[in-house]
């Protein structure tokens, strides 16, 4: 049998990890309300993940092993996953700068940052990065804010105002 590649290795840990937080869903608390339970939406996402990762799965199969890579050591480590680091770093800083910021302009500052470490850094691609942070995130902010009823982080500079 040939080498798993890591793609294969990933989508099993998914699936396992899937399985325990689905496991984890007959623990929810049931309510005495006339409305769908607390577990019903856990578990239809995780149904989706599971479809998914299985699809992902037979993907990386049919795929065959990896082919040996160049560059070894840390160096070489960071250039294949340069992009992912992007990611957790500047979700990182989302994060410790949410109770300052707050979701709104952290969010907006998230996604544009994000957008402009992954993707080009021209004036027009920057002018895009910033049209689609803005909307997209004050898209989600008005949903939960006055659609949803649900107060996200104000962070110190709205709560001056």
């Amino acid at each position: 049998m040939s080498r798993l590649n890591t793609d294969t290795v990933s989508a099993i840990v998914i699936l396992a990890a899937s399985g325990v937080f689905f496991w984890a869903t007959f623990d929810i608390e049931k309510m005495d309300y006339r409305s769908l339970g607390a577990e019903v939406w856990p578990r239809v996402v995780l149904i989706l993940l599971f479809a998914l990762t299985f699809a992902y799965l037979f993907q990386s199969l049919k795929q065959g092993p990896d082919k040996k890579s160049e560059g070894g050591g840390v160096i070489g480590w960071i250039g294949r996953y340069q992009n992912a680091l992007w990611c957790y770093g500047l979700f990182a800083a989302f994060l410790l700068t949410l109770d300052y910021l707050g979701m709104l302009i952290g969010g907006v500052l998230f996604v544009f940052l994000t957008l402009t470490a992954l993707g080009e850094r021209t004036l027009r691609a920057l002018a895009l990065h910033a049209a689609v942070s803005i909307i997209s995130v004050g898209f989600m902010w008005s949903v939960f804010t006055y659609g949803i009823k649900v107060i996200l982080p104000q962070g110190e500079i709205f709560s001056a105002w």
